[in-house]
């Protein structure tokens, strides 16, 4: 049933006072150069956009105030049309659904030069009939995308040809419920950035203290000890992962397990992410208990051999995966969290990648591990050190949890205002 004051389209329900027009209508289709990545530069005038980057790179907005693209030569601008603000730059081709025809806007631009390159349409609004820092929001309104997805050819890499873009139908609303729709989206954008810059710098901070604190070159105060080598099998034990199991028997039973993902993303063991695992009680396999340190024995780089993750909670009937070794220590005078900071810190890499065997997959061997020879603090500094780092990693976590709820908030945004099921005008 349609509400007062809503009308039935051919792509939803919309406001009775928005119109609906095609890209053809709206927008001119610009040229757009085909030089590659190997064929540009860094240091001439003329910036070129990859397609590549519209996928990695920027989202909704291309600010060129913030953001300096490669260059080309200027013998290789011929007579390709410069970029103006408003312009929307969109990927004709992508590996996923999600970045059919994904776009953004030019804004900023001043005096600079640059073009649209490589598998990327130009679209310029013919009449100004949508207002700059709107456009940039089109391809991420729902009604917009499933049209794209609709008319998306390709096996491996989907696109949508020039002329079924042409036929995309376009919600458009006032001009001043756009300028406000804009204004609106873009204040939570200015959220998100701001939150991934904090977040970014408090990682530099933590990598650089763990590189001070995990070496000794900085000290905490009250703490002058020496520290003291010590030998990886002087100081705890190592046991293996899963053995003797079947396809059939993951996904199933009572009993959890860690998965290598979890031990090589984490200083921490995750315990929401356990998967299910079938034990039956005559099986012989090694519990994980609270306090076992899980190393990954196998990478494709040797920096990534040997990633360290503690299991700080008591938690029953766990296991670990079979493509990684526990280490249970039983030197009291070993913190297990400064333990698992040191094996992540650039100091551990370096130790573990010189471990790695092999060519294209490197493996790292328990008895390489049991022979590695490390120092440590006293037992009061490296409780110290970890809670430090531990604090510093609560933090980040916080604020990467505010941001993913700022993004889902985001989200459900562009598609109630997009749409006009939520107005604000």
């Amino acid at each position: 049933m349609v509400k007062d004051g809503y009308t039935q389209t051919d792509i939803g329900i919309l406001p009775s006072e928005w119109d609906i027009k095609t890209y053809d209508e709206i927008f001119n289709f610009l040229t757009t150069a085909t030089y590659s990545r190997a064929e540009l530069t860094t240091n001439d005038n003329i910036q070129y956009l990859h397609y590549g980057d519209i996928h990695t790179k920027y989202n909704f907005v291309l600010d060129f105030d913030k953001e300096e693209l490669p260059t080309i030569k200027n013998t290789q601008l011929k007579k390709y049309p410069l970029l103006k603000n408003g312009d929307i730059l969109m990927a004709d081709a992508s590996e996923d659904y999600d970045g059919i025809c994904k776009s953004i806007e030019v804004k900023n631009i001043r005096n600079k030069k640059a073009i649209s390159g490589l598998h990327t349409f130009l679209l310029r609004d013919k009449n100004k009939l949508l207002e700059e820092g709107f456009k940039g929001y089109l391809s991420s309104n729902i009604l917009i995308k499933k049209q794209f997805d609709k008319l998306a050819t390709g096996m491996k890499v989907y696109g949508v040809s020039k002329g079924n873009l042409k036929i995309v139908q376009i919600p458009v609303p006032r001009k001043e419920e756009q300028k406000a729709i804009a204004i609106a989206l873009s204040d939570t954008d200015t959220l998100i950035n701001s939150l991934e810059k904090l977040i970014s710098k408090k990682e530099a901070i933590k990598i650089a203290t763990m590189q001070e604190l995990l070496t000794g070159k900085k000290r905490l105060d009250r703490f002058n000890e020496e520290w003291k080598e010590k030998k990886l099998a002087d100081i705890g034990k190592t046991f293996s992962g899963l053995s003797g199991k079947t396809k059939q028997d993951f996904g199933v039973g009572n009993s959890k397990y860690i998965t290598f993902l979890n031990v090589i993303n984490n200083i921490k063991i995750n315990i929401n992410i356990f998967e299910a695992v079938n034990i039956s009680n005559n099986e012989r396999q090694h519990l994980a208990l609270q306090g076992d340190l899980f190393f990954n024995t196998s990478s494709e780089t040797p920096e990534e051999v040997g990633m360290c993750a503690i299991l700080l909670e008591d938690i029953p009937h766990l296991y670990l995966n079979s493509f990684c070794f526990g280490f249970r220590l039983s030197d009291k005078e070993i913190n297990g969290l400064f333990f698992s900071y040191l094996i992540n810190s650039k100091f551990g890499r370096k130790i573990f990648a010189s471990l790695g065997q092999g060519a294209t997959r490197y493996n790292l061997s328990k008895n390489n591990f049991n022979n590695i020879y490390i120092k440590f603090p006293e037992f009061n500094e490296q409780r110290a050190i970890a809670t430090i780092l531990s604090g510093m990693d609560e933090e980040i976590e916080k604020l990467k949890s505010k941001l993913s709820k700022t993004r889902a908030i985001k989200e459900g945004m562009m598609q109630e205002l997009l749409t006009g099921k939520t107005r604000l005008i």
